[in-house]
C-alpha cells in the first residue's frame, strides 16, 4: 500500500443515516474521501410500521417488535461507529403514535444511537436537501415524496426550500383505508384519489403561483412507477401525465392485488403500489404537473448531507468531478488543457439536434474532458475502457442516469476506433449529438496530446456542414507546421472518421 492510499484512508470519515419510515427502514453508510461521498452500503428492510397504527394512533407491540428487530440488524452493521457519526430519524408513523416512547425505549435496548422523531415540515426539508444534493437540475424545483404514511411536497431553489408541506396521506395508510381487502376497482381507486385531492387542494394555487422549472419525485412509489414506465411505455422512465394515465388504465384492468402483474412491478410492492399510484395521480392533477423524473436522493440522503458542512456548495457536479480527479490522481494541468479546448470546440459547434439540451451537453463535455484519464489509476493500456467503467459504476451526485451514461460514452470512445452501434445511447440524447460530443472530445485530446503547455492555442475555427458529413477545422497559420504530432494524429483521425462517413478537413 502506498503512502497516498494510506493518507487517504486515514482521513476518510464514515457516516450512517437512517430513515425509520412508515413502510420501510433504510440505512445508508458512506465514507467521505477527498470531499466526496462513497457509498459503502445501503440496507433496507420492509417493516410496515404504519400497519400497526390503529384508529386511536396507538402503535401495536407487534409493529414495535418488527421495528426493533430491524434496528438490531442495523446496530450490528454499525459496530465501532461513534454516536455523532450516526443519525437516525423517525417520520410519520412515529410522529403520530401516541406511544412512540414505548418504541424508543425498546429500540434503545438494541440500538445504541439516538433516534430523533422529526416534524412533517422538517422531513420535507430534509427530503428536498437529499434531492437537491444528488440531482443535476438547476432552477426552481418541485419535489414530491410519497411515503408510507405521509406525502411531502416542496418547492425550492438551489439547496434552499421555499415552501414545504407534509400531508397525512401515504401508500400504507391509504392501502389500509381504501384497499383493505386487496381488491382493485375504479370505485376504490377514485375514492383514494379524491381523498388525496381533498388533502392538498388548499396548496394548489400557492404552489402553482410560485412555479417551478422541473419536477422530481423520490422514494418507493415514484421509483416503482418510473420503473414500470421504463419497461412498458418509455425507456427513459420519465413520468408524464399521459403515461401515468396509461398505467392507471392498465392497473384497473385487474381486480385484485393477487392478480396484478406488470413488468417492472415487484410482487412485494403490489399492496403499497396501487394506493401510492392513486396519490400520485392526485398530485399530478392538483398541481397540473406535465412530467416528473425519479430522484435517487431522498430523506436519508438529506440527513446524510446534513452531517458534513463541506457539502454545502453551489455546484454539485463540480464537486463530484473534482472529487473523481483527486481520488484517481488525475494530471490536473493536462485535464484543464483538454477541458479548455473541448469547451471552445463545443461553443463553436452549431449543429446540435436537441437545441434545448445544448448547455447540458456542453457541460457534460467539460466533465468528460476533466475525468477522461481517471482510468490511468487502473492501467494506462486501455485507459478509455477503465475510465468508462469507473464513470459508469461510481456514485456521481449531480448526474442523473442518462447524463452518467452519456459521460461514460464520451470517455469510452475518446481514443481508438469504434462503431456508432457501440454507443449505448438512450432516448434523451440524439445519437448524432452524442457522436458530435465524442468527436469534439477526441479533437480536444489530439490538440493537447503532447501534454506540454508550451504551445496552447485557442486560435482555430470549426465549421460543420448541415448534413453533419463535413467537419472543417482551421488553425492559425503555421500552427500545424510547428506541431507535427498534432498534424499526424489529425490525419489518423481523418482516416477513422472517413470510415464513419464523416469528412474531416484541417489546415
Amino acid at each position: 500500500m502506498n503512502d497516498q492510499t494510506t493518507s487517504a484512508e486515514s482521513t476518510a470519515k464514515e457516516f450512517a443515516a437512517i430513515d425509520l419510515g412508515s413502510n420501510s427502514f433504510h440505512m445508508i453508510i458512506v465514507r467521505i474521501v477527498n470531499g466526496s461521498i462513497q457509498v459503502l452500503s445501503r440496507l433496507k428492510q420492509r417493516v410496515q410500521l404504519a400497519q400497526g397504527l390503529d384508529d386511536k394512533q396507538h402503535l401495536s407491540q407487534e409493529a414495535i417488535e418488527r421495528g426493533v428487530a430491524c434496528l438490531a440488524l442495523f446496530a450490528e452493521r454499525l459496530q465501532g461507529f461513534s454516536p455523532e457519526n450516526v443519525r437516525a430519524v423517525g417520520t410519520y408513523t412515529l410522529r403520530r403514535a401516541v406511544n412512540n416512547e414505548d418504541f424508543l425505549q425498546q429500540a434503545a435496548t438494541v440500538f445504541p444511537f439516538p433516534i430523533r422523531i422529526i416534524s412533517g415540515t422538517e422531513e420535507a426539508k430534509l427530503i428536498y436537501s437529499g434531492v437537491s444534493h444528488t440531482q443535476p437540475e438547476s432552477g426552481r424545483k418541485l419535489v414530491v415524496d410519497i411515503g408510507g404514511g405521509s406525502t411531502e411536497m416542496i418547492i425550492g431553489e438551489g439547496f434552499t426550500p421555499l415552501i414545504a408541506e407534509s400531508r397525512h396521506m401515504g401508500c400504507v395508510s391509504f392501502g389500509k383505508t381504501y384497499f383493505a381487502d386487496g381488491k382493485i376497482s375504479n370505485k376504490n381507486f377514485q375514492a383514494a384519489k379524491q381523498a388525496a385531492l381533498e388533502k392538498i387542494d388548499d396548496l394548489s394555487w400557492e404552489y402553482r403561483h410560485l412555479g417551478w422549472q422541473s419536477v422530481l419525485g423520490s422514494s418507493g412509489t415514484i421509483k416503482t412507477v418510473s420503473q414500470i414506465i421504463s419497461e412498458n411505455f418509455n425507456e427513459d422512465g420519465v413520468i408524464t401525465a399521459e403515461n401515468l394515465q396509461q398505467l392507471i388504465d392498465k392497473v384497473l384492468k385487474f381486480d385484485s392485488f393477487d392478480k396484478l402483474k406488470i413488468n417492472g412491478l415487484n410482487d412485494d410492492r403490489v399492496s403499497v403500489f396501487v394506493p401510492g399510484l392513486a396519490i400520485l395521480s392526485a398530485v399530478f392533477e392538483n398541481y397540473r404537473i406535465e412530467q416528473m423524473r425519479y430522484s435517487d436522493g431522498a430523506l436519508r440522503e438529506g440527513v446524510m448531507y446534513g452531517l458534513e458542512s463541506s457539502f454545502q456548495v453551489d455546484d454539485i457536479r463540480e464537486r463530484t468531478v473534482n472529487s473523481l480527479m483527486e481520488h484517481y490522481s488525475v494530471d490536473q494541468e493536462q485535464a484543464l488543457r483538454v477541458a479548455d479546448t473541448a469547451v471552445l470546440l463545443g461553443q463553436k459547434y452549431q449543429r446540435w439536434k436537441s437545441t434545448d439540451l445544448t448547455a447540458d451537453m456542453q457541460n457534460i463535455l467539460l466533465s468528460a474532458a476533466l475525468v477522461h484519464e481517471v482510468g490511468i489509476a487502473i492501467n494506462h493500456s486501455g485507459v478509455q475502457k477503465h475510465s468508462a467503467y469507473i464513470v459508469q459504476n461510481s456514485e456521481l451526485p449531480g448526474f442523473d442516469r442518462s447524463q452518467q451514461r452519456l459521460l461514460a460514452n464520451l470517455v469510452r470512445f475518446q481514443i481508438k476506433s469504434f462503431k456508432p452501434t457501440d454507443i449505448q445511447n438512450d432516448s434523451r440524447y440524439d445519437l448524432q449529438d452524442t457522436l458530435a460530443l465524442i468527436i469534439l472530445l477526441r479533437l480536444a485530446l489530439i490538440i493537447n496530446r503532447s501534454r506540454r503547455a508550451s504551445e496552447l492555442t485557442d486560435k482555430f475555427t470549426l465549421d460543420v456542414s448541415s448534413n453533419f458529413n463535413l467537419w472543417e477545422l482551421e488553425f492559425e497559420q503555421g500552427y500545424l507546421d510547428r506541431n507535427p504530432l498534432t498534424q499526424s494524429e489529425l490525419g489518423e483521425e481523418q482516416a477513422f472518421l472517413n470510415g464513419l462517413g464523416i469528412n474531416l478537413q484541417f489546415k
